[in-house]
């Protein structure tokens, strides 16, 4: 797949997965919960004890799911992470190395950004959509109030999305969110059906 092509099919349910655990059996436990309530996209942070080797067990074991890497913040990680076999790179700040990694190899990459001035940049840097993190500090309204302003940003709010307000960040006009503990928690059962009911909420927001 082309970088457009991951772009388009990690965003197309508007939301992705991410897993943060205590070691690589735990986050492959997690991110196989949501995938087979239907997620298609998680991502595996490197904050994560041996996270690539979950990257690399998950993609073997779910060849169809588009599995990334998270909490990238050097070129080396993001090299490691796309050897592994992730499909996108995410990283909580913006630093251009990482989106020049990534492209490399034709991977692509959403920097964290938090600011108008550090969107424009993160663009200017060849970013394939942002990170807008905290979203906890923010607000939907905000990111509709600066798409006004920069309507051409596509915008991914991760960091305090809830199932409450993800379909706002939608309707507000973000591409896509990330969501960890608020999706991903509380064993398989639980997990699959905040998944099923996120899915159907987002749907509606479109």
């Amino acid at each position: 797949m082309y970088r457009w092509e991951i772009v388009r099919a990690v965003t197309e349910q508007r939301v992705f997965g991410i897993v943060r655990s205590a070691g690589p059996e735990e986050a492959l436990t997690a991110a196989e919960a949501v995938l087979d309530a239907g997620l298609r996209a998680v991502e595996v942070a490197l904050t994560t004890p041996r996270a690539l080797t979950a990257v690399a067990r998950l993609t073997e074991r779910r060849p169809g799911a588009l599995v990334g890497a998270g909490t990238v913040l050097d070129a080396a990680a993001a090299r490691a992470a796309v050897e592994a076999g992730a499909r996108f790179l995410v990283s909580p700040s913006l630093h251009p190395e990482v989106i020049r990694a990534g492209h490399r190899y034709g991977v692509p990459v959403f920097p964290g950004v938090a600011t108008p001035t550090e969107i424009v940049r993160a663009l200017e840097e060849g970013a394939d959509a942002v990170k807008i993190f905290p979203a906890s500090g923010l607000a939907p309204s905000w990111l509709r109030d600066l798409r006004a302003a920069l309507p051409q940003v596509p915008a991914i709010p991760t960091g305090g999305v809830t199932l409450d307000n993800a379909a706002e960040w939608i309707a507000a006009g973000a591409v896509a969110c990330g969501m960890g503990s608020a999706l991903t928690s509380g064993g398989a059962e639980a997990a699959g059906a905040r998944v099923t009911a996120l899915l159907a909420r987002l749907a509606e927001a479109r």
